[in-house]
Order: C-alpha cells, then structure tokens, then sequence
C-alpha cells in the first residue's frame, strides 16, 4: 500500500487541520464540516493526479482544443456518520462519481477500552473493475475501514483502492496497510502517533461525528 501523507509538505490544508482540531473553533458546527469538505477536495484534487487520462478535443468559440479527461470508473463510498462533509468535498471534484454508502460504528463490550465494528447499512454499486475511492475521515485503529471494506466485497472487486482520511493514527495506518490489498493507496490529511486506552487519536480531534453533526445517544 502506498501512503500519500499531504501534511508532509506545508500548504492551505495546514489553516483546515489546524481550525477542526482547535477546540475555540471547532464548536462551530457548520464551519467544521466546512473544512472537512474542503480538505476532501485537496485530498481529491491530489488524487486525482494518480488516475489515467484520455485525450479529447472540444470545441472552444474560436478553435478546437485538446485536453486530457480522466477516464476512471469510480465508486465513491463513505462510512456513515462522520464520511458525509468528506464524501461532499471529494464528489464536489469527482461529481460523475457512483456512490455508495455504509454505517460502521464502534459497539463497546464490557468497558470502554474493547469493541467491535458493527456493520448495519449498505447501499453500493457494482464495484467489479472500477475505482473504489472509500472516505472515512479518522484512521484511528484501522477496524472500521477493514470492517466496511470486508462488507463490500460482494458487489465485485475493484480494479484500484484509494482510501481518503483526514486524520490517522500510525497504529491504524500500519493495521489497513497488512490487511488491504497492495494495489491501495491511502491519501491523508496528518498522521498522529498515538492511540489512547480507548482507542482515540492523540492529539486527533475528537469525535469527528458529534463535532460535525451534533453528539449520539448510543448504547
């Protein structure tokens, strides 16, 4: 597996990163799925440099002109809740893009530091020689990318896997690099060393599902 780690080199996604984990300005709910958007747009615009191009000529008002036109099939699946402000940012840029959806949540057992990934909903195209762009904004052990790529092996096997995040945790890297197949390649927005006893990205941000969209009740 290939990683793409954008925080590696400086750019406007630093201003993005630093405003969702900032805890003055991430209680502003709508400006923090704002710039989970717009960092699914840099993570789709890098992407995008990977995929392959056709050439075609269109007709301007004065003359004809030749331009390259990627030519990927793509799926473009997000994990529900916390995936819907990157999936907005990645289709704004990949907007003939199928889509396909998946409910992947964390089911604590007898104390907060053991759980499960439970899988609940799917919606999903015919993957089966396509472009399988899988958004999921925190990377943090790496189980519920697993879990939601697991449940999608039976609509057919993707030619190419990209994997779109904002933040990771190395663990969780180091986890979907041993278990994905090697044709994926994972497009970050900062990596993070550490997990917590729970499972959570220090420093991270927090759960990025409440700050987007408000706090769950959840058994």
């Amino acid at each position: 597996m290939t990683i793409h780690n954008l925080s590696e080199n400086n750019s406007i996604l630093n201003t993005f990163l630093a405003e969702i984990r900032d805890t003055t300005i991430q209680k502003d709910s709508m400006r923090f799925r704002r710039n989970i958007e717009r960092i699914g747009e840099i993570l789709a615009y890098e992407m995008s440099k990977s995929f392959n191009y056709t050439s075609k000529i269109v007709e301007t008002p004065l003359a004809k002109a030749e331009v390259s036109i990627h030519d990927n099939e793509m799926v473009l699946c997000s994990v529900l809740r916390a995936g819907i402000p990157l999936h907005n940012g990645l289709i704004n840029y990949f907007d003939k893009a199928e889509n396909a959806f998946i409910s992947a949540y964390r089911h604590h057992l007898k104390n907060p530091e053991t759980f499960e990934i439970i899988v609940e909903y799917l919606a999903c195209p015919n993957l089966e020689g396509k472009t399988l762009i899988l958004a999921d904004p925190m990377v943090a052990t790496g189980q519920s990318l697993l879990a939601t790529f697991e449940a999608l092996k039976p609509f057919g096997t993707p030619k190419a896997i990209h994997l779109a995040a904002v933040i990771g945790a190395q663990e969780g890297l180091n986890f979907v690099k041993k278990h994905f197949p090697k044709n994926t390649t994972l497009w970050i927005g900062a990596v993070d060393k550490d997990l917590n006893s729970k499972g959570y990205i220090v420093p991270g941000l927090g759960d990025a599902g409440d700050l987007a969209f408000g706090q769950k009740l959840q058994k």
